[in-house]
C-alpha cells in the first residue's frame, strides 16, 4: 500500500474544516466512549462476582444492584459516545474507515447484532437479579459474555485498521481474491492493557461512590469504609497492572520514550499515589480524565505515524469550508448537548444526595435547567428542519 492508493481513496469532496479539528474531537469524544467502556466492563464484572454471593454478606446485597445499575446506564452511554468518533475517523482517515469494513464486511455485521443481543440480555440480568430469580447469575454472565466479544471485535477493527502495509495481503492472499469479509487481527498486549483499565476505573468509581454516599445517614458507616476500602484495593492494583501493560505495548511499538507515553506513565504514577491515599476521589477523577486523553492521545499518535510513513497525511487533506455546517454542529454540540447533559448531572446528583424521593418540580435550578434543555430542543429541531427544507428547494429548483 502506497500514497498513490491511500490519496485515491479519500473523499474527493474534502472535509468541511480544518482537519486538526477533527482529530482533537476524535481524541475527546474516544475517551469519553473508552471511559464508559471501561466502567460498564468493570462495573458488571464486579456485580457478578456479588451475584455469585447472593445475600450472605450485607454489603454486596446493597453493592450489587447498584453496580448492576451502572454497568446498565454506561452501556447505553457507551453505545452513544460510540458513535462521535467513528464519524470523526470516518472524515479524516476514510481509507482505514473504508478498508476496514470491506476486509471485516461480515465481522462488522456480526458487532452490531451482538451489541443487540448482549444489551438486551443485560436487561433481562437487571431484572430477573432484581426479581431474585433463579438462574440471574448465568444471564449475567452469558450477557457479559457477549458484549465483550463485541469489545474484541471493535479492538479487531482499530487493529485492522492500522495495518495498511497489509491490507492488499488480506484482500487477495496469494494473489486470490478473498472477499468473504472474515479478516480478524488481534494485539493481545494492547487488548489487555485496554480490558486492564477497567479495573482502576471501577475502583476509582467506588471511591466516587462511597464519598458520594457519605452524606446519607440511610447507609451505614461500616458499608461507606468497606466500599471505599474495595475501591482502593481495585484502583491500586488495576494501575499496576495497567502500568506493566502499558510499558510492555510501548516496548512492542517501540514508544517508551515518546514525550506522550512519558506523560502517560507519569500520569498514571500521580493516579496511583492519589489512589491509594484516598484524599478525595473527585480530584482523582480528574486526573483519571487527564490520563484517559493521554491514552486517547497515543493512539491517534501511533496511526497518524503509521499513515504518515505511507505519505498520508491528515493535514493535507482538501478542505471545502461549509460553515453552515460546523455552526449547526458546534451549537448542537456547545448548547444544547451541555445545557441538557448539565441538567441530567444535576438531576441525578440531587437525587442520590436526597432520602427518599426527590421532586424536580420544586427544585428551582433543576426546573430552570430543565426549561431550558427543552426550549433549546424545540429550537434546534425548528431550525434543523427549516434550514434542510431551504436547502433542498434550492438545490432542486
Amino acid at each position: 500500500m502506497d500514497a498513490t492508493v491511500l490519496l485515491a481513496l479519500r473523499d474527493p469532496a474534502g472535509v468541511p474544516f480544518y482537519p486538526i479539528v477533527f482529530q482533537i474531537l476524535y481524541i475527546l469524544t474516544w475517551a469519553l466512549h473508552a471511559a464508559f467502556v471501561l466502567l460498564s466492563l468493570g462495573a458488571m464484572g464486579l456485580s457478578l462476582y456479588g451475584s455469585a454471593k447472593g445475600n450472605q454478606d450485607k454489603h454486596w446485597s446493597i453493592l450489587t444492584p447498584h453496580l448492576i445499575q451502572t454497568g446498565k446506564i454506561s452501556v447505553s452511554i457507551l453505545i452513544v459516545l460510540g458513535v462521535a468518533p467513528l464519524l470523526f475517523t470516518q472524515v479524516i482517515y476514510d481509507p482505514n474507515w473504508y478498508v476496514t469494513n470491506t476486509l471485516s464486511g461480515m465481522w462488522i455485521f456480526i458487532f452490531v447484532y451482538t451489541m443487540i443481543v448482549g444489551y438486551c440480555m443485560y436487561y433481562w440480568y437487571y431484572y430477573a437479579h432484581k426479581a431474585q430469580r433463579t438462574g440471574h447469575s448465568l444471564i449475567g454472565f452469558v450477557s457479559f459474555g457477549i458484549l465483550v466479544f463485541a469489545g474484541i471485535l471493535m479492538h479487531s477493527f482499530a487493529v485492522t485498521s492500522i495495518m495498511p502495509h497489509d491490507w492488499m495481503n488480506m484482500y487477495a492472499p496469494n494473489g486470490i481474491v478473498n472477499t468473504s469479509g472474515w479478516t480478524f487481527n488481534m494485539d493481545i498486549i494492547r487488548l489487555a492493557f485496554m480490558v486492564s483499565l477497567s479495573i482502576p476505573v471501577v475502583g476509582i468509581f467506588l471511591q466516587n461512590y462511597s464519598r458520594f454516599l457519605s452524606t446519607r445517614k440511610d447507609f451505614d458507616a461500616s458499608f461507606i469504609s468497606y466500599s471505599a476500602k474495595l475501591g482502593t484495593n481495585f484502583a491500586v492494583v488495576g494501575l499496576l497492572i495497567s502500568a506493566v501493560l502499558f510499558v510492555l505495548w510501548m516496548l512492542q511499538i517501540k514508544y517508551l520514550f515518546h514525550p506522550v507515553s512519558i506523560a502517560t506513565i507519569i500520569g498514571v504514577l500521580v493516579l496511583l499515589a492519589m489512589a491509594k491515599t484516598n484524599r478525595n476521589s473527585y480530584y482523582t477523577t480528574l486526573v483519571l480524565v487527564v490520563v484517559a486523553l493521554l491514552i486517547s492521545t497515543m493512539r491517534e499518535l501511533i496511526r497518524f505515524d503509521i499513515m504518515s510513513a505511507l505519505g498520508y497525511s491528515i493535514y493535507d487533506y482538501p478542505m471545502n469550508l461549509e460553515i453552515p455546517s460546523i455552526v449547526m454542529f458546534l451549537s448542537t454540540f456547545l448548547i444544547m448537548g451541555f445545557v441538557g447533559v448539565a441538567y441530567l448531572l444535576t438531576m441525578a446528583w440531587k437525587v442520590g444526595k436526597r432520602e427518599g424521593v426527590f421532586d424536580g418540580s420544586k427544585d428551582v435550578v433543576v426546573t430552570k435547567l430543565g426549561q431550558a434543555t427543552l426550549y433549546i430542543m424545540i429550537a434546534w429541531m425548528a431550525i434543523y428542519f427549516a434550514w434542510g427544507i431551504a436547502t433542498l428547494f434550492k438545490n432542486i429548483l
